[in-house]
């Protein structure tokens, strides 16, 4: 089983991202990617120990791009959205607003898009996987979530953060 650790909106909250770090570490995920509101560099310093490579895109809060790409260059790469790579023989899409989701997964063209900015989960399922891990943070709903993808199976779960 390869595990992708996925998170969103963090929103500079130390003790939500903390805790998707403990999740993220103790599931053991070989890749974590960031859709977006980071906010500040500093955040770097607290996802350090998750020991895995990141890959990013920036939120429409993230304004100091050249401190945030700066700060986490030792964890992995901020890009702009949308960004698209391959990881276990999945293409990915990351993005941070939603405005073209729906298309784009109707394009066939992804096998996952991964995007943020609405604090709320949304899981699709279809030819195109949809994720939306809703918000590291938990400053809009009160609810601090990560999701783990199973790349062999292809399955989301949602995690409830304690913090």
């Amino acid at each position: 089983m390869a595990l992708i650790g996925i998170m969103a909106d963090s929103h500079d909250n130390k003790a939500g991202v903390l805790a998707a770090t403990r999740v993220f570490r103790d599931r053991q995920i070989e890749l974590l990617l960031h859709a977006g509101d980071y906010i500040a560099p500093f955040n770097a310093g607290w996802m350090a120990d998750v020991g895995v490579p990141m890959i990013g895109v920036f939120g429409n809060n993230d304004g100091e791009k050249f401190g945030l790409v700066a700060r986490f260059s030792d964890l992995g790469e901020i890009h702009r959205a949308p960004y698209r790579f391959e990881h276990a023989d999945h293409k990915f899409l990351m993005l941070h607003e939603p405005d073209e989701v729906a298309a784009l997964a109707a394009s066939g063209f992804y096998d996952v898009i991964v995007y943020g900015h609405t604090h709320e989960i949304d899981i699709r399922e279809g030819e195109t996987l949809v994720i939306n891990p809703g918000e590291t943070g938990g400053w809009t709903t009160g609810r601090s979530t990560v999701a783990l993808l199973d790349t062999a199976s292809m399955s989301v779960e949602i995690i409830d953060l304690d913090v």
